[in-house]
């Protein structure tokens, strides 16, 4: 084999690992989303049954985050990739950090629905959290695609809907607060659908920070810690929304 022909089999050879573990990634994304979804529904649902599946399977999203964070290691210990190459090594291990740590608050979600079953709260509260629960779902979903699209617009779209999120889990916590304040013998229940909300905007964060990964991925630049309007500047997209509010 030439000299050419053997750097032409390297670089093919690196190609195909870098694909492999961005595709491990988006098998670990598709596991997190689903256990997000099992989530919310066992919530909403009151099904315990499905509760405890939530509940007690992160095992295999913990072993998908070794074995990818395992991979990129060897990858920079044996290619030394620079640049874009680089950057997608570093956006993946970001990345699975932020889906195992969907997952952990996906689990919480599956525990707060067995406790309703375990300790006899009610339910009825859990209602509440089907809007804020379908918004973070969708988010959640635009983000894994931005990743497999590297689709910079589409991830800036996908961080101005964080706003939404936040706005609706202030709105359900203050609904919240008020059927303390006017039934203290709710305070029990009310307080884990409190939690639960937590939960889901804290999905919309990490599923927010999976976007920005993408931007510094395909453009380079961190854009964490600033606004959405200097992120579009940044990276010199105009974008169709309100930036104020979020909305398209």
């Amino acid at each position: 084999m030439s000299e050419n022909n053997l750097g032409d089999h390297i670089s093919h050879r690196f190609d195909e690992e870098l694909e492999a573990v961005r595709n491990q990634v988006l098998k670990m994304g598709g596991l997190v989303e689903r256990q997000v979804a099992s989530g919310i529904s066992a919530l909403i649902e009151h099904d315990h049954t499905l509760a405890r599946v939530v509940a007690r399977s992160d095992v295999k999203i913990n072993a998908l985050e070794v074995s990818i964070d395992e991979q990129c290691t060897q990858i920079i210990a044996r290619r030394q990739p620079t640049a874009s190459d680089l950057r997608l090594i570093i956006s993946v291990i970001k990345t699975i950090t932020d889906l195992e740590r969907i997952g952990d608050e996906a689990e919480k979600l599956g525990e707060y629905a067995l406790r309703v079953e375990n300790e006899g709260i009610r339910a009825r509260h859990y209602e509440q959290l089907q809007h804020l629960g379908d918004h973070v779902l969708k988010m959640l979903r635009d983000s894994l695609n931005c990743f497999a699209k590297m689709d910079v617009e589409m991830a800036l779209l996908t961080i101005a809907s964080d706003k939404r999120i936040d706005d609706e889990f202030e709105s359900v916590s203050r609904n919240l607060i008020t059927h303390m304040m006017e039934d203290p013998r709710e305070i029990a229940s009310v307080l884990h659908v409190t939690w639960c909300a937590r939960a889901l905007e804290r999905i919309g964060d990490h599923a927010k920070n999976i976007c920005e990964y993408v931007v510094y991925l395909v453009k380079g630049k961190d854009v964490r810690h600033i606004s959405l309007e200097q992120v579009a500047e940044e990276v010199d997209i105009e974008l169709d929304i309100d930036i104020e509010d979020g909305d398209k």
